[in-house]
């Protein structure tokens, strides 16, 4: 392992949370994954986590709404944006740290750890 820092997944597709799983944890890093905005809420995700890959578009609460809340909470964690619909990127408001990207799906797997490095980056 690389270290102790957690790379949470939230997307309610299973694939595309198995394959960010596979491709994280092959690339060193610890990984939680999470169906939903809500199961990523009321686990000890918030807490855990050093970076955030939410999908944009889920039922029930979307991803943004979910950076929202976490801001409002006082969990400033850095997130990625993944989403199947690039138009998806509504305006974000009253959020106190701004996401780190947004990539549309299919996604450049090289630019995507570029990221997380620049994520986790901030959090040092």
């Amino acid at each position: 392992m690389r270290n102790k820092e957690i790379i949470a997944v939230v997307d309610n597709d299973e694939s595309v949370r198995m394959s960010l799983d596979s491709l994280l944890r092959s690339s060193g890093y610890s990984v939680h994954t999470y169906a939903s905005a809500h199961e990523f809420l009321f686990s000890d995700g918030p807490e855990a986590a050093s970076c955030l890959i939410s999908d944009i578009q889920m039922p029930v609460m979307d991803g943004i709404k979910m950076y929202e809340v976490l801001s409002a909470l006082g969990f400033h964690i850095p997130v990625i944006f993944i989403t199947g619909n690039p138009d998806a990127q509504r305006p974000i408001s009253a959020v106190a740290m701004k996401p780190i990207a947004f990539f549309p799906k299919p996604f450049s797997t090289e630019k995507l750890l570029e990221c997380i490095k620049t994520a986790l980056s901030r959090c040092n």
